[in-house]
């Protein structure tokens, strides 16, 4: 989830996961790159607690809570047009909002299950990096040193289109191949960016976009809890 742009609305996760279409004999799995906000971390909650007031500061439309769902089954660049964002104001909000993160890192928590994820993804020998919008201290101040010490490379501060050159550094520093990667993240555009680069993209549940909108952009697999995510890669492991 992006918080410039988006309101979390909580998806209740199960244990079954969804691949929405047959997956193609593919190298293993080296790296995961996890997108932040509504993917590791629940920031819903604290957006819209204050989304009133980033419209009023940046004059844009707030949403009513009878459009939150309509908004859930649009893209990121669908969403930015209704709120009547001009594109040259996100920059601004996203600087904005990371200052307003980093005086409330202690209101925001991790997804249940995430800590135990990423401890158990790294003892399969999984490298793992984190790819946001937002800020690496505000990251690590949620994530706190022990789960922050699991990640390999922060690539942090991408614009709201802007994370597929953060991908392809990432690749550069860790020496992984596109190929033997897959990024995670809550939104269409983290399906975008990931096929811009040529990874497998695979998409929660449990953030902003819902799941028919998801299902459309077929990503290489639905997660529906962290469970299925540690199933997909055991699976798909180099020694697998």
């Amino acid at each position: 989830m992006d918080m410039i742009t988006t309101i979390d609305m909580e998806v209740t996760p199960d244990t079954a996961m969804v691949t929405p279409m047959a997956e193609p004999v593919r190298e293993p799995i080296r790296l995961i790159i996890f997108d932040f906000d509504g993917t590791l971390s629940d920031s819903g909650d604290w957006f819209l607690s204050v989304v009133d007031d980033l419209a009023k500061m940046f004059r844009f439309r707030t949403v009513k809570p009878e459009e939150v769902e309509m908004l859930r089954n649009r893209s990121s660049r669908e969403v930015i047009e209704f709120l009547g964002i001009s594109r040259w104001k996100l920059p601004f909000i996203a600087w904005y909002v990371r200052r307003l993160v980093g005086r409330n890192v202690g209101q925001i928590e991790l997804f249940p299950g995430t800590p135990d994820m990423l401890e158990r993804l790294k003892a399969m020998g999984l490298q793992i990096a984190l790819v946001t919008s937002n800020s690496e201290a505000n990251a690590r101040g949620i994530l706190g040193p022990q789960h922050a010490a699991q990640i390999d490379w922060f690539a942090c501060g991408s614009s709201l289109f802007g994370k597929a050159p953060k991908f392809r550094k990432v690749l550069r520093k860790l020496g992984i191949a596109a190929g033997d990667t897959l990024a995670i993240g809550d939104e269409t555009r983290d399906v975008d960016a990931a096929r811009e680069v040529g990874m497998r993209a695979g998409s929660v549940l449990w953030g902003y976009a819902a799941e028919e909108l998801l299902v459309k952009m077929q990503p290489d697999a639905l997660f529906r809890s962290p469970q299925d995510i540690l199933d997909y890669v055991a699976a798909r492991r180099p020694d697998a």
